[in-house]
């Protein structure tokens, strides 16, 4: 999406939106990455740090009565408690006496991210030119990317110091206030007038086929993608002997291919529609996902890059479709009802692998439950096109 096709006020609502977009990227990327050295502080084992991304996976439960909150009161308010929420839940982190209390600390930061990245992609694809939309998302994805890519950077500079990235990740208290104040409103939620519960409305009507197999889906994907987006930098440093800084360039890589691929991606899904790049973009990742652990350090190398940039071309496809399967009155809510679904599928997932590598190793089990990934990528086949269509209210 060209900058110069958008007005004025669409530039700010990607502006602002964006700014908390690269906040929340920055801060959900801190403990993946210093997961190695957070797991030697606290003398974490495998099952261990799946029972953490367990924890943390129930953050996401919190965002669904929030969202229901950004259906009835506006998208702006909630973004700005969002970020103001998980950037003092970031600063707590630096604190944390014991893996116990840094999982608390960070299922308080989930809650607030995933309710920023669902009410950013709503309000984003409800501003954007209908023949945009795939694209408006790929540009909100390329600027979170922006913020894992400042994880990235710095880490190697102050590893083992993870705490230190923590402490930065306080700078959004200081940035939510000018959100509040200069992120505009939707002119979309503003012409639709809130009737009701949002959760009822999905429940009822066309919503419903929609949001059960789009949650299905989303658990199914979440099943892999959790345990191996959380567990990948242990995998690599554990089993594979990568150090930080190796570590850190293959997610650069990995990164800039992502980039790439979230603008490709959504170009591509404005002229060829969303079903059909969904389900072929899903299917693969989780192919290419499962094989990443299973192949040794060059297929693993090889497999990061390639399953970064297939998912990454997945995303915009993704975040214009679930909004656009969803009447504006219910948006946010649906969004983190998929939040939701993701939380079940990953502690589902993760608590698999805790369980199969204890005989089987991490690379064989993560593998193992890609078959659920692939089931899930299926079920799209059950959903409509929805390409340029109007949004429903």
């Amino acid at each position: 999406m060209r900058v110069f096709e958008l007005d004025d006020l669409q530039r700010r609502t990607l502006l602002w939106a964006g700014l908390a977009v690269v906040l929340t990227a920055f801060d959900g990327s801190v403990l993946v990455l210093a997961l190695p050295a957070i797991a030697s502080d606290f003398n974490a084992e495998i099952p261990g740090l799946s029972n953490l991304g367990s924890v943390l996976a129930f953050g996401a439960l919190g965002a669904l009565p929030l969202a229901t909150l950004a259906d009835r009161f506006g998208r702006r308010r909630l973004i700005a408690i969002g970020v103001a929420g998980f950037s003092v839940a970031n600063f707590a982190s630096a604190f944390a006496p014991s893996l116990t209390a840094l999982a608390l600390i960070r299922m308080v930061a989930v809650c607030f991210e995933a309710l920023v990245a669902g009410v950013a992609t709503a309000l984003i694809v409800e501003e954007a030119p209908p023949h945009r939309r795939g694209q408006a998302v790929s540009v909100l994805a390329v600027l979170a990317g922006t913020g894992t890519l400042a994880t990235v950077v710095s880490y190697p500079l102050v590893a083992p110091q993870w705490r230190w990235l923590f402490l930065a990740g306080g700078i959004g208290i200081l940035a939510a206030p000018a959100i509040w104040l200069r992120l505009p409103e939707g002119r979309t939620w503003r012409k639709v007038r809130p009737t009701g519960s949002a959760l009822r409305l999905l429940m009822g009507g066309p919503w419903r086929r929609r949001i059960l197999v789009l949650s299905a889906t989303t658990a199914l994907l979440a099943v892999l993608l959790q345990p191996a987006g959380l567990l990948f930098t242990v995998f690599a440093s554990q089993v594979l002997h990568m150090n930080p800084i190796g570590i850190s360039t293959l997610i650069i890589v990995s990164g800039a291919a992502g980039g790439a691929a979230y603008l490709a991606g959504g170009f591509l899904t404005d002229r060829l529609g969303r079903r059909s790049p969904a389900i072929g973009l899903t299917a693969t990742t989780a192919v290419v996902t499962s094989l990443s652990f299973a192949t040794g350090t060059a297929g693993f190398v090889a497999g990061n890059v390639l399953w970064s940039a297939i998912a990454s071309a997945a995303t915009p496809v993704f975040g214009a479709w679930s909004a656009e399967l969803f009447p504006t009155r219910a948006r946010a809510t649906a969004q983190a009802t998929g939040g939701v679904a993701a939380a079940i599928g990953s502690v589902a997932g993760l608590q698999a692998v805790g369980a199969l590598s204890q005989s089987i190793g991490l690379g064989r089990a993560i593998e193992a439950v890609g078959l659920a990934a692939f089931a899930g990528a299926m079920l799209l086949f059950l959903l409509p096109e929805t390409k340029q269509a109007p949004l429903p209210d």
